[in-house]
């Protein structure tokens, strides 16, 4: 965009990694997305792409072959990608996260041996806390590890796990007794393994299956599956950061810069959506003008506008509070909420401005209608938003009585 969603204050090095990713995505993602979408085909050329920019090194740090960037640049890349295609931007996220959470809590073997292959797109991530019976309530976790000598044998079914096929490493949040005695509370007594598989569907290793790939309205292109444990063993030298009990803690921190990913997906996908009404209501005429010049939808445009704007700043509100070494739950959830709402609300008034003709799979905003809900949804409910958002808010602003 010539003029929205702008970022002060950025560095030489930070605009010229996202004019390449901004480049890259009108040239070779936007073109193809909408084909690639109705056919739910994994966007491998997209994907090798993204390696040769070294994006699935951004955030890893430079002495693993990193770029070493902050998550601001991480974000805004997002941002560009998401505007092409949202399931590209999910397919960066997951891998995100466990690169996060190994440089974060991982031990220094973990680090040697998995971060520079992170980096180079050799080994690609995946992270899962969900199961069936189970969505934002992580507490309720069933699936277990019991200790078997110098391994672990894990057992339990899990779900919505973002590249689970196409991943080759997947950090799981499971149960783990071992050392915590009865009553410990449940968040206290969950653990995060790395566990290494074979990209592809069915049995991927000895006691780990990949039933297949979920049929979903919209994300496609993406897999995402279950993940079914069935005494899959692990060495005790793949619990992250050597020390059983800390996974709650691990995951949500990784949990905690994915919702800036995801509020940064909204504003990729807001601003497209925008991009097409503004245009669509330029070439439309009706009643002997550009629809763009009835009221009525000058409303409509100045409004989307306005919702684009201010869900980017407060997604680099909280990725630079994230960068300066500062608490952000507050701000994420913010910033995770305002722009999956606004995402929604904004790709609805693009849809529209298209009138009869948003509802044909021949116009791009038909597939953005359907890819808004998932924000909604991914990395925690608006209604965990709000909670987590109140509950900081009366931290801050206690009553001194």
């Amino acid at each position: 965009m010539a003029r929205l969603a702008q970022t002060a204050g950025l560095t030489d090095i930070q605009q010229e990694i996202l004019s390449t990713v901004r480049d890259f995505v009108d040239k070779e993602i936007i073109p193809v997305a909408t084909e690639l979408e109705h056919r739910d085909e994994y966007p491998q050329a997209i994907v090798d792409g993204l390696k040769e920019l070294g994006l699935f090194g951004l955030m890893i740090p430079e002495e693993y072959g990193g770029l070493g960037e902050s998550l601001l640049t991480y974000a805004l890349c997002v941002e560009e990608i998401a505007r092409g295609w949202m399931s590209v931007s999910g397919i960066i996220n997951t891998h995100f996260i466990v690169a996060y959470m190994l440089k974060q809590h991982g031990t220094q073997e973990q680090k040697d041996h998995f971060l520079p292959r992170m980096a180079a797109g050799d080994i690609r991530g995946a992270f899962s806390m969900s199961e069936p019976g189970l969505g934002s309530d992580v507490s309720a976790i069933t699936s277990k590890a019991v200790r078997d000598g110098d391994e672990y044998v894990l057992n339990g079914q899990k779900m919505w796990l973002t590249n689970g096929g196409t991943s080759s490493l997947v950090a799981v949040l499971v149960r783990s007794d071992e050392g915590h005695p009865e009553g410990t509370a449940p968040h206290k007594s969950m653990t995060t393994f790395l566990v290494e598989k074979e990209p592809g569907f069915g049995e991927v290793r000895p006691g780990l299956t990949i039933p297949g790939k979920i049929d979903k309205m919209g994300y496609k292109g993406v897999d995402t599956t279950e993940l079914i444990m069935d005494g899959l063993r692990i060495p005790a030298n793949r619990v992250l950061g050597g020390e059983t009990g800390r996974g709650f803690y691990q995951m949500m921190d990784g949990v905690e810069v994915g919702r800036v990913n995801v509020a940064a997906r909204g504003c990729g996908v807001a601003q497209r959506a925008f991009e097409l009404g503004v245009s669509y209501a330029q070439q439309r005429h009706t009643f002997g003008k550009a629809i763009a010049q009835h009221q009525a939808i000058q409303f409509k445009l100045a409004e989307m506008a306005t919702k684009v704007e201010a869900a980017h700043a407060m997604m680099v509100n909280a990725a630079r509070k994230k960068d300066s070494g500062e608490r952000n739950d507050l701000e994420a959830g913010m910033a995770k909420y305002l722009a999956s709402e606004y995402c929604k609300e904004v790709v609805e008034d693009a849809f529209r401005i298209h009138g009869g003709y948003g509802f044909s799979k021949e116009y791009e905003i038909e597939r953005l209608y359907r890819e808004a809900p998932m924000l909604l949804i991914g990395e925690g409910t608006a209604e965990i938003q709000k909670m987590i958002i109140g509950r900081r808010l009366l931290e801050e602003y206690r009553f001194q009585g």
